[in-house]
């Protein structure tokens, strides 16, 4: 987030792992509280679609550290919101049964997530689905994405995979995203937290995993840390 506001409750109350809401997970809020120093475009982006990003944050009992988007890149504001406001949520994966308005469907990001829906033999043996831009805007239904968006996804992988299946899946997302003439930045969720794709399919002897407490190097993400 590029700025974050203070937590809502004493910096040594016990920090629990949220089960019920999960990274990149999009809250519909019934409100938003505010806090001191909150950035200007806050409200008017709240008013605009009413929903908050879970991010990877340990919280307090009874509070979910969420994000909300503006409308430009630069807007991200990290926040804690009170579990009694959070009215519903909806997963990455959920979001593949969503369709994008008709006007807007011929968008990059969207062509590429089109494709992968209705052709991508590698993908289905996974939970995944769209985050970022394109999963905002089909969760919100407002415009978010444009020409130049990436198209982001989130792929769950709880259990491990091999280096060729990897390697695969890389290189059949890149194939789509030339098609499509975007970008997919794909995340996958492992044990340990958030691995990129690309890391793991450069057979890297470490990649950065990010986890609700921190980012760290780690060898084999599949062992939770």
């Amino acid at each position: 987030m590029r700025v974050c506001a203070a937590p809502p409750f004493a910096a040594d109350a016990p920090r629990v792992e949220q089960a019920r809401w999960r990274a990149h997970d999009l809250l519909r809020l019934a409100r938003l509280a505010p806090v001191p120093d909150e950035p200007a475009w806050v409200r008017g982006a709240f008013a605009r679609a009413p929903f908050a990003v879970v991010r990877r944050a340990q919280a307090a009992a009874g509070f979910v550290a969420a994000g909300v988007r503006g409308t430009a890149r630069s807007e991200r504001f990290g926040t804690w919101i009170d579990v009694q406001d959070i009215e519903s949520s909806i997963s990455p994966e959920s979001l593949l049964a969503v369709e994008p308005v008709a006007q807007r469907a011929s968008l990059p990001a969207f062509v590429a997530l089109a494709a992968l829906r209705d052709s991508a033999d590698l993908l289905n043996a996974f939970a995944w689905g769209p985050t970022g831009s394109a999963g905002f805007e089909l969760a919100a239904q407002v415009p978010t994405i444009s020409e130049t968006s990436d198209l982001d996804l989130l792929i769950r992988m709880p259990e491990r995979c091999d280096a060729a299946p990897i390697e695969a899946l890389f290189e059949a997302l890149t194939h789509a995203a030339q098609h499509a003439r975007t970008r997919i930045d794909a995340q996958i969720e492992t044990p340990s937290g958030g691995v990129a794709l690309a890391e793991l399919a450069a057979r890297k002897p470490s990649v950065l995993v990010r986890a609700s407490d921190g980012a760290r190097l780690v060898a084999d993400p599949w062992i939770p840390g």
